[in-house]
């Protein structure tokens, strides 16, 4: 395991609901891989939505307006609560149970917290030896619980923005404040 403390990554990256997003991904793809037909629309719908979660975040945080970060993180959301409707659906399609937020595999799966274990790599769990049902339910409640975050995340730009302004207000008050005399050259 490299040494957290010496990896330089952009800050979206620290954002848990980045790195959960990623989980997301990598898992949505083995997911798909396994249990839903390559050739299929839904294996690419669900692998693209899944991929514009965590995208979605990192390009809103590059972006130079505030007003920009908190629209893309809404596209994050959104792109998250697709998903989030086609893991409910592939079990209610398929006869299989969603399971009860009180249930105790649910409650495990909620215990889960990502972490960066190397420069590339997140402690992603496998799917490889899970049901159809299990791996479902899981990525279902990764889902739940990314949804929550990026609302958070969403709420805390937006308070962000009451605060400090946005980009256009900013660059008007460094304006002003040249014109004044009061800036550079």
């Amino acid at each position: 395991m490299e040494n957290q403390k010496n990896e330089s990554r952009p800050g979206y990256e620290y954002l848990v609901a980045y790195m959960l997003g990623k989980v997301i991904q990598d898992l949505t793809v083995q997911f798909c891989d396994k249990f839903i037909d390559k050739k299929s629309r839904t294996h690419d719908q669900m692998v693209q939505a899944a991929r514009s979660n965590s995208q979605n975040v990192a390009e809103g945080y590059t972006a130079e307006s505030l007003k920009s970060y908190i629209f893309l993180v809404g596209v994050a959301h959104g792109s998250n609560e697709e998903l989030t409707k086609d893991y409910q659906d592939f079990l209610r399609q398929r006869n299989l149970l969603i399971w009860e937020k009180n249930d105790p595999r649910i409650k495990k799966f909620r215990e889960f917290r990502v972490v960066w274990v190397s420069l590339n790599t997140l402690n992603t769990p496998s799917i490889s030896a899970e049901s159809a049902e299990q791996a479902a339910n899981m990525l279902l409640t990764f889902c739940q619980m990314d949804g929550f975050l990026l609302a958070k995340l969403a709420e805390s730009l937006k308070r962000k923005h009451e605060t400090e302004g946005g980009f256009t207000e900013n660059l008007y008050r460094k304006r002003i404040s040249f014109r004044n005399g009061n800036g550079k050259p």
